[in-house]
């Protein structure tokens, strides 16, 4: 297994319905979340969410490719390197 690592995803949501999906996916991996911030941008009709994780690499791309694959949601990590 390898060693926890810190990332950051950064999660662009363009479609209003899908923020429930990506909220019940961020609730489920809970215990590897160090923090989040929502900033909804009305204007725009989009929200962006940036979340701070503590967890092994294959655990953050696994997250971060089920948010991706969900309609309407971008989805990028920054992962440290130690």
């Amino acid at each position: 297994m390898d060693e926890k690592r810190i990332a950051v995803a950064a999660i662009v949501i363009d479609e209003p319905d899908a923020a429930v999906e990506v909220n019940k996916v961020l609730h489920e991996n809970s215990d590897i979340i160090i923090g989040r911030m929502g900033l909804p941008y009305k204007e725009r009709g989009i929200s962006l969410i940036s979340v701070a994780l503590d967890a092994e690499p294959d655990v953050i791309s696994s997250l971060t490719g089920r948010l991706g694959q969900i309609s309407g949601v971008s989805v990028k990590a920054a992962i440290s390197k130690k």
